[in-house]
C-alpha cells in the first residue's frame, strides 16, 4: 500500500534515460546458513531467473533508475539482487548496501517503540494521547467523539487529517515545535474508530509520545532499542549519510528525471524519516519471525508481536487495513503484512507472508517505480519457491485402513454429521448443507484420535476428535467436548 502520493517533479537537473541498451547490474549476496539448501534449490534458482528477466524489462522499457530486491526466509537472507544504478551519471550499481530513505516503513519502528514502552508498563494502548501530550487537542469531527487513543493512532482509525502541512510539495517538513503550533488548527475528518484513514500526522504524534514517555529523542530511542539490538549498523534517522542512492523524480514525457534534494523529515521522522539498506532491513524482517521473551535481538515479546500483527481496522472494501503500524492485505486468499513508503526520490515496499516465514524487500530510487507491484511479483515467483523449498515435510501418521470403520452417519441434538472416506483420508460433512465446499478433515494423531482441521475458525477447529467403540464398532464421536451418536454405517 503506498504511504504517500506521487510527488510532483520540480524544475531541476534532468537525466535522460535510454530505453534500450540501458545497462544493468546484478549484485547477488550469499545467503546465510547452508547454501546447498534453499538458495540452491532448482525451483528457487529458476524463479530468480524468471523474476530477473521481468525486472530487467521493467528497467529498460520504463526507464527506471535502479531497484534493489531481497527475499528472506525466516532468519536467512536467501537472495539479493540489484538492477540499474544508484547513480546513473557515475554508473554506480545498486548493491545490498546501497542506502535508501525507507519512508513510511519508519512507522513499523514507531509501532515497535510504543509496544516496548507498553511492555515496561509506561503506557497503555487504550490511553488517551492527551494523557502524555497536553497540546494534543485538535478540533473533533463531532461533539461527542471522545479522546483519541494511542491504539487509534497506531491503527489509522483516529480520523485525523493525513498531513501536518504542505511538506510533500514544499519539501519543508515541520519541526516538532512547529507541529505543536500547527496542531490546534487541525480538525479530524472523522470521529475515532469510524473508518480506516491513513495519517502521517498521527504517527508524528506517536513519535512525540515515545519522546515524552522515554525521555529520549525518537531517533535516539530507535537507535538504542531497535537498531543496535538487531545489528542494523547502517540505519539512521534523517542523516545525509554516505552511500545513499541518488533520488530521482518521476519520469517526464521527454524521458528526463529530476535529481531531487536530500529532505529532512524533522518532526515527521517517526512517520517517514528512516534510512536503511537491504541487509539491515533483512535483519529487521527476520526479527518478525522470532518468538520468545523480550531481550537482546528479541526486540519485543511474542505477545507484543501478536498484538502488533493483529488487524485493528480495515478499508471499506475489507481487502486491506492496518494492524498496529503494519499494513495488512489479502491477495488471492493469502494474508500479507508489511508497509509501503514514498519519499522524495525513493519508494519502498516490505511484504511478509507470516505462515510461510517468507518476506520480500523492494527498494527503489524514484517515485514512479510502483514497488508494491514489484513486491507482489517477487513474492509470487521467488518468494513462493523459497517457501516451498523451506517447508519441512510434516511428520504424519500413516494411514491405517482400519480407520475406514469410523465412516458413517452421526446424529446429535443440533444436527447430523457424516464421516466420508476419501483417498486415505477421512472428511466430515453436514449432509443437509447447501454445498460440499470446505469439508472438515480429520487429521490422524494416532491411537484412534484425530484433529479437527477446518478452513475457518468456527466449530472446534484445532481440537481433538475421538471415537468411543463397543466391540470394535464406533458408537459415538466426540468433537472437542460435545458428542454425536452413530446411527448408520456407510
Amino acid at each position: 500500500m503506498p504511504s504517500n502520493p506521487p510527488l510532483p517533479c520540480r524544475v531541476g537537473l534532468a537525466i535522460v534515460l535510454g530505453i534500450l541498451g540501458y545497462p544493468l547490474h546484478a549484485q547477488p549476496i550469499a545467503a546465510s546458513g547452508d547454501p546447498t539448501t534453499i538458495g540452491a534449490d532448482p525451483d528457487v534458482l529458476g524463479e530468480e531467473r524468471l523474476f530477473s528477466a521481468w525486472m530487467e524489462g521493467q528497467i529498460a522499457y520504463r526507464g527506471l533508475p535502479g531497484i534493489e530486491v531481497g527475499v528472506v526466509s525466516d532468519q536467512q537472507l536467501v537472495w539479493s539482487k540489484g538492477f540499474g544504478f544508484a547513480n546513473i551519471k557515475a554508473k554506480l550499481p545498486m548493491t545490498a548496501t546501497t542506502k535508501f530513505r525507507m519512508a513510511s516503513n519508519s512507522k513499523l519502528f514507531t509501532a515497535i517503540a510504543i509496544m516496548q514502552l507498553r511492555e515496561q508498563g509506561k503506557l497503555g494502548l487504550d490511553d488517551p494521547v492527551v494523557k502524555y501530550l497536553s497540546w494534543f487537542k485538535a478540533k473533533p469531527a463531532g461533539d461527542d467523539d471522545g479522546p483519541i487513543t494511542i491504539e487509534q493512532l497506531l491503527s489509522h482509525s483516529s480520523g485525523l487529517q493525513r498531513e501536518a502541512g504542505d511538506h510533500w510539495v514544499s519539501y519543508e517538513f515541520p519541526s516538532a515545535e512547529q507541529l505543536q503550533r500547527l496542531y490546534p488548527d487541525r480538525q479530524a475528518a472523522f470521529a475515532p474508530s469510524v473508518r480506516w484513514k491513513y495519517s502521517n500526522l498521527g504517527f508524528a504524534v506517536l513519535g512525540a509520545v515515545v519522546e515524552k514517555v522515554s525521555g529520549e529523542r525518537w531517533a535516539d530511542y530507535v537507535e538504542q532499542n531497535i537498531f543496535k539490538p538487531l545489528d542494523m549498523n547502517d540505519s539512521s534517522v534523517d542523516k545525509n549519510v554516505a552511500g545513499l542512492a541518488v533520488p530521482y523524480g518521476r519520469r517526464m514525457p521527454d524521458g528526463s528525471r529530476e535529481v531531487l534534494p536530500f529532505v529532512d523529515a524533522r518532526g515527521m521522522a517517526a512517520a517517514t524519516g528512516l534510512t536503511s539498506d537491504l541487509l539491515d532491513m533483512a535483519k529487521f524482517m527476520s526479527a518478525q519471525f522470532r518468538r520468545g521473551p523480550r531481550g537482546g535481538s528479541q526486540i519485543v515479546s511474542s505477545g507484543s508481536w501478536r498484538e502488533l500483527l493483529r488487524v485493528r481496522s480495515v478499508e471499506e472494501n475489507w481487502t486491506s487495513g492496518t494492524a498496529l503500524g503494519f499494513d495488512v492485505k489479502r491477495v488471492k486468499d493469502r494474508t500479507y503484512i508489511g508497509h509501503g513508503g514514498g519519499y522524495p526520490g525513493n519508494t519502498t515496499q516490505t511484504l511478509i507472508q507470516l505462515d510461510d516465514k517468507v518476506g520480500v524487500i523492494v527498494l527503489t530510487n524514484t517515485n514512479d517505480s510502483n514497488p508494491g507491484d514489484i513486491a507482489q511479483q517477487l513474492m509470487a515467483t521467488v518468494g513462493q519457491a523459497v517457501a516451498k523449498a523451506a517447508t519441512a515435510k510434516p511428520a504424519t501418521v500413516a494411514w491405517d485402513p482400519a480407520w475406514e470403520r469410523f465412516a458413517g452417519l452421526y446424529r446429535g441434538r443440533n444436527g447430523d454429521q457424516q464421516v466420508v472416506i476419501l483417498n486415505k483420508k477421512l472428511v466430515m460433512i453436514t449432509p443437509n448443507a447447501p454445498s460440499l465446499d470446505n469439508p472438515v478433515t480429520l487429521e490422524p494423531l494416532g491411537g484412534g484420535r484425530f484433529r479437527y482441521v477446518a478452513p475457518t475458525g468456527g466449530g472446534v477447529v484445532g481440537e481433538v476428535v475421538r471415537f468411543v467403540e463397543e466391540n470394535g464398532r464406533p458408537m459415538r464421536m466426540y468433537a472437542g467436548d460435545s458428542w454425536i451418536d452413530r446411527v448408520q454405517a456407510p
